[in-house]
């Protein structure tokens, strides 16, 4: 696997995902945020984003100078599950603090990707924003400081929706397990 930034905000990067094998591939089509990838590492002929695995997008914080915020984050269907997410959110986290911020920041709407960001070093800040999305943040240099007990409020929020009981479920063994150990940024680093 690849893992690449393929262009900061500033340059305008864009990327063509097909929309039925990823959730938010229109956001990426956009250049006004910087994007990185996970690609399969193929040297086959055909278009890059035949072999994108996951997408991420971000920009700078509008308050924060010094804060890159993840937009979006995207795995293929066929690919979710396997950690992807969460490398790539690790390998953005430490890429920004190479080009010079000190904070990374992501709002999460789902109990999958809060999991996925406490995995990458994020770590909840206790802040929703948007439409309920939990508000998780980190150094960019190094992952936060891991606490239970932000961990488990985060899942509490969610458990405070209109949820079923298979994902009340879930949730509840989430909660027993504790933070998930956290992920190396690239397969084998």
């Amino acid at each position: 696997m690849e893992f690449a930034v393929l262009g900061w905000p500033e340059d305008g990067p864009t990327l063509r995902l097909d929309y039925r094998r990823f959730a938010y591939a229109g956001k990426f089509v956009v250049g006004s945020t910087g994007k990185a990838v996970v690609r399969d590492g193929a040297e086959s002929a055909g278009k890059y984003a035949d072999h994108v695995l996951a997408a991420a997008s971000f920009s700078p914080d509008r308050t924060d100078a010094d804060c890159l915020v993840v937009r979006y984050v995207t795995v293929r269907d066929d690919r979710q599950g396997e950690g992807l997410g969460s490398r790539l959110l690790a390998f953005v986290a430490a890429r920004a603090a190479d080009h010079g911020y000190e904070q990374v920041r992501i709002a999460v709407n789902n109990p999958a990707a809060f999991v996925a960001a406490y995995r990458a070093g994020f770590a909840f800040t206790g802040r929703e924003t948007g439409l309920a999305e939990l508000v998780c943040e980190r150094p960019a240099d190094a992952p936060a400081t891991r606490d239970a007990d932000a961990y488990r409020d985060g899942l509490d929020r969610y458990r405070e929706r209109d949820l079923d009981s298979a994902a009340r479920d879930r949730l509840d063994a989430k909660a027993a397990a504790g933070p998930p150990a956290p992920i190396d940024a690239e397969p084998g680093s």
